[in-house]
């Protein structure tokens, strides 16, 4: 099935905010492997095989160990994988991805704002918001890896 219309192309304008707040992100002090499992934790949660090839691909080349890519989404039985940095950083973009669920919770965000301040939490939340933008992009414009 070919994808659907081109943001790119039909709104440029709006296309490029998104690219903007990527590079933003991308360049805002959170580590690489850090970005990538935010980016495809947010992508299996939210099904978009578009983001789940592409950061999978990056993650490897950021030097991600294959086998923590492999039980990513079963993070909390494997957590002698995931420091306990990661390990706030999953939850806490888990909780803003399923935001309709439950939001996020006093308890993570606490713990995120303990481990990282608030600046480098507001990142964090921004770095998650955009990968659900892009997500939303991808799975509703049926884009495709391959």
């Amino acid at each position: 099935m070919a994808n659907r219309l081109n943001l790119k192309e039909l709104i440029p304008d709006s296309y490029q905010i998104l690219i903007q707040l990527s590079q933003f992100v991308a360049n805002c002090g959170i580590d690489k492997l850090q970005q990538e499992l935010v980016k495809i934790r947010a992508s299996q949660i939210n099904g978009c095989a578009y983001c789940l090839h592409m950061h999978s691909k990056d993650a490897l080349k950021y030097g991600e160990d294959p086998k923590r890519l492999y039980v990513l989404s079963a993070w909390r039985e494997a957590k002698n994988w995931f420091s306990k940095e990661d390990q706030v950083i999953l939850a806490l973009t888990e909780e803003v991805t399923l935001i309709a669920d439950h939001g996020l919770s006093d308890r993570t965000y606490e713990e995120a704002v303990a481990l990282f301040g608030e600046e480098m939490t507001a990142k964090l939340i921004m770095a998650v918001i955009n990968i659900n933008a892009l997500n939303r992009v991808g799975v509703s414009l049926q884009m495709h890896p391959f």
